[in-house]
């Protein structure tokens, strides 16, 4: 399962999250999602948990907990196309 995990610091490692997460279960992976031009964290993650029932148990048990200062949100990952919402497609040009 494909966990976020969003309002991270700036300062917050791949290794922090994955010691948050681990207590609740097996940790596939930590994908901390950088900015291209800078390298610096854009404040959210996602995290591989193989286990479905492991990963709700992690998502109720963390979200709206504390991590490096900061009140954290941590719910499923929805699919890419799911978060394109209501913004206003591109237009061509002619």
């Amino acid at each position: 399962m494909n966990i976020f995990v969003g309002n991270l610091s700036y300062t917050t490692t791949e290794d922090s999250v994955r010691s948050l997460l681990t207590p609740h279960g097996e940790v596939e992976s930590v994908n901390l999602i950088t900015d291209r031009e800078t390298g610096r964290s854009r404040g959210f993650c996602f995290v591989e948990m193989p286990n479905e029932k492991e990963a709700r148990a992690a998502i109720a048990a963390l979200d709206g907990s504390e991590l490096d200062g900061r009140t954290i949100k941590v719910n499923e990952a929805r699919p890419r196309d799911d978060r394109r919402g209501d913004r206003p497609q591109r237009r061509e040009r002619w």
